[in-house]
């Protein structure tokens, strides 16, 4: 699991705040440092909060993410250079998931982007990168696009799990029923109308929608979403279950399950780097596709008692390194541990037995394909 807190202080560190903090300060949220942001990491337990999206509706204040707008003749050919994605393939109201590539094979960073207009696009970025992924962005436009980013101006929260769309539609006019997964719609909340986004999209794995709106109107949608949610048990809910509930999911956490130093091909992401177009380093990940690579990211659940973290050496049966686990907890759902690393090549095969060391101990775990979770 993400460890939430550093090692500095709140007062030696210059964090941002997001629009809504008071809120999560009035519901007494425990408040950890995040990717230069002050965050809420739980409001109650994270077992609690997990269990809720899985089997209710939850909601979450991710506005520490980034926002860029990409817009004018040269968007498409920009996105399409920097991204391993198709964009091209987007239509008008599609999203699509993808990665800039850097130009040593590894990811820079993962990221969502939105088709608004006919040449204008939105691009989600992780907060830990925005200033990284800004600068990389507007070093390779050379095809004069403009360029906009507008993370401080935006508010994200993510209604997910399966009571979320009879919630959402009592506050809506937009038939979300019909929002198909991947793609999203704009319409109002209550009496806002003001270019809000419902995206059939997020980091759960429970269904729901994540909407993008000005940082002016977070706190009425926030209140309204929260008293029309009360018939239906909603809760806030923290980054600790948005971890777990990522990782039951096998959903990669940059930082943890890719990096600068990870490629695509090794992070199971050959779906999303496509090479019927030119992009930054397309040729070296177009080998690896070939060739093969040595390591490849799977996932795992234990057998034996334990709980698998980030860093922990994984042995094969004769006992040997072949790899370190990225991300790893107890998973809520299925009550046993759980995670994702790297191994080699040869040991990637689903129900492979697997060795994970913790605590001095060599603990049985067996691969399992994605979704670690299949309920």
């Amino acid at each position: 699991m993400t460890t939430f807190v550093s090692h500095q202080s709140f007062t030696d560190m210059n964090l941002k705040r997001v629009t809504l903090h008071h809120k999560h300060i009035e519901l007494e949220a425990k408040m950890v440092p995040f990717a230069g942001y002050e965050m809420p990491v739980r409001y109650s337990s994270e077992i609690e909060e997990h269990r809720i999206v899985r089997n209710g509706v939850g909601i979450f204040d991710v506005s520490h993410m980034g926002e860029f707008i990409i817009e004018g003749k040269g968007a498409l050919e920009l996105i399409q250079y920097v991204t391993s994605n198709d964009a091209s393939k987007l239509s008008v109201g599609q999203a699509q998931y993808s990665c800039f590539p850097n130009d040593r094979g590894g990811i820079i960073d993962d990221l969502l982007i939105y088709r608004l207009k006919e040449d204008q696009y939105m691009l989600v970025v992780n907060a830990s990168n925005i200033k990284k992924d800004w600068a990389w962005i507007n070093q390779h436009n050379k095809f004069n696009a403009v360029t906009e980013n507008i993370s401080d101006n935006i508010t994200l929260l993510a209604v997910q799990g399966p009571k979320s769309v009879d919630l959402l539609e009592k506050i809506t006019s937009l038939d979300l029923k019909s929002i198909k997964y991947y793609t999203f719609e704009k319409g109002n909340i209550g009496n806002i109308t003001d270019g809000v986004i419902f995206s059939a999209t997020g980091y759960t794995g429970a269904g729901g929608f994540e909407l993008y709106l000005y940082n002016e109107y977070a706190e009425a949608t926030w209140n309204l979403i929260i008293e029309q949610g009360k018939e239906y048990g909603i809760k806030p809910i923290g980054l600790g279950a948005r971890d777990t509930l990522r990782l039951e999911m096998g959903y990669c956490l940059y930082g943890n399950d890719i990096d600068d130093t990870t490629s695509p091909i090794e992070a199971g992401l050959g779906w999303i780097t496509k090479f019927t177009k030119d992009f930054i380093h397309d040729d070296f990940l177009k080998k690896q596709k070939e060739d093969g690579v040595q390591r490849k990211l799977i996932g795992f659940q234990m057998i034996d008692r334990g709980i698998p973290r980030h860093g922990y050496d994984i042995f094969n049966t004769q006992q040997k390194k072949i790899g370190n686990v990225t991300s790893g907890t107890m998973s809520p759902s299925m009550s046993i541990g759980i995670g994702m690393g790297y191994v080699a090549s040869e040991y990637i095969s689903p129900e492979t037995e697997i060795y994970i060391g913790i605590r001095n101990q060599k603990l049985k775990a067996r691969i399992v394909k994605m979704p670690i979770y299949k309920g």
